[in-house]
């Protein structure tokens, strides 16, 4: 490839590679989560222990995320690339993703062998820690500063349009099998990734000594871990409610279309969104989302579900779920461009682990409930973001 990042703005090619690198991902974690607690019973565990399990997955996730953008950040630094430690762990998530179902299919499930699937499962988990943040790192060098929240909005759109069909993935991929399913899910990851790699550009060597010494942006990681953690409450109360609420309304249990059609729209606006954060910017348009999605939360609570306020969530939330990366990419230096991605999937993960642990029947939090611990979990991001802004220097020629 020889294509330079100085004669356009955004390289298009490449980020809609990397969008269907996020889609790989999230139709991998749709599969997991969709046959979890069937291979669990299949191997004569509870339901439940997927719930746990979870939550452990989530806990290491935390501490592995920003711990292997950091790596890939000194990989790209003396290997001129991050690609050695993405290829790892997309060969490795790949081949366990395939064990995964094979395991349960071919192995008897005595109580010397139960142990080993969650480890699997776990395993797997793990391995998708060390490729993630390091390939979404990647759209720092596919976009201008000024122009990212746009390149971002295709990666946005790719994941969320495959994450909207949740609420009805049990009905069409539980009738392929596990062995089907999981290949699938793993050859899809594996192509994504190689044309990934055939796409990304020559990358810029680091010159190790010459390169200017950078103080460790300590404090931009914390304001960014803040930001992840308020953001995934913000949004699994956000969820919780919108679902309580349309059920209550609608008296019927099932309302899947309707939130797979609230996914597409928000999945939808993710381009507008990151139109409108280009021409004001993208902090400031982050914090137009959530001034605009925390009333609605509330008002969901007291009046129900209103065309008025389904379209202010739509809009509100796109913005902040479009502007996140972003955000994480122009608080750090480019040298750290990893470690800051990884922050944030990292507050993100500590904050769904936590999620769990302290709710584990979630059917319990009343819609009031929801709605204002929501409220303050994106007021929470809403504080990091404005701090961030105060003193913020240029980062985009920092190595």
């Amino acid at each position: 490839m020889t294509t330079s990042k100085s004669s356009f703005n955004i390289l298009w090619v490449q980020v809609w590679v990397l969008a269907a690198v996020q889609g790989a991902i999230t139709l991998s974690w749709l599969i997991y989560n969709t046959y979890l607690p069937q291979l669990l019973t299949q191997f004569g565990f509870p339901a439940s222990f997927a719930i746990g399990l979870l939550v452990v997955e989530n806990a290491l996730g935390a501490v592995l995320e920003p711990l292997m953008g950091g790596f890939s950040d000194q990989t790209r630094r003396w290997v001129g690339t991050r690609f050695p430690f993405i290829s790892v762990g997309v060969i490795l998530a790949s081949a366990l993703f395939i064990a995964i179902p094979c395991f349960v299919s071919l192995i008897p499930p005595t109580m010397i062998l139960r142990s080993l699937l969650p480890i699997t499962l776990v395993a797997w988990a793990l391995a998708m820690t060390i490729f993630r943040s390091p390939a979404i790192c990647l759209l720092g060098m596919y976009s201008t500063p000024a122009e990212l929240p746009l390149a971002a909005s295709i990666v946005s759109l790719a994941g969320g349009l495959i994450g909207a069909f949740r609420p009805i993935a049990n009905k069409y991929i539980l009738n392929l099998g596990p062995v089907l399913t999981f290949a699938i899910g793993s050859f899809v990851l594996l192509g994504a990734v190689a044309a990934l790699r055939f796409v990304n550009p020559p990358e810029t060597p680091v010159d190790r000594h010459n390169a200017q010494i950078i103080e460790f942006p300590l404090q931009k990681l914390a304001l960014i871990l803040g930001t992840g953690f308020g953001v995934a409450w913000g949004i699994r109360f956000l969820m919780d409610v919108l679902g309580k609420v349309l059920k209550a309304q609608l008296n019927t249990d099932n309302i899947d279309m309707q939130m797979v059609g609230i996914g597409i729209a928000i999945a939808v606006a993710s381009i507008p969104a990151g139109m409108f954060a280009v021409k004001i910017g993208n902090r400031q348009a982050m914090l137009c989302g959530i001034c605009a999605t925390i009333p609605a939360l509330l008002m969901m609570a007291f009046i129900g579900v209103q065309i008025p306020i389904i379209l202010l969530v739509i809009a509100g939330f796109s913005l902040i779920v479009n502007g996140v990366i972003p955000f994480a990419l122009a608080l750090v230096p480019q040298r750290w461009a990893g470690l800051g991605i990884g922050t944030y999937f990292g507050g993100f993960a500590a904050a769904m682990s936590l999620f769990g642990a302290v709710f584990p029947q979630p059917q319990t939090i009343t819609p009031f409930l929801g709605a204002v611990a929501g409220a303050m979990a994106f007021f929470l991001a809403g504080v990091c973001i404005v701090v961030s802004g105060i003193s913020q220097a240029p980062t985009s020629a920092e190595i």
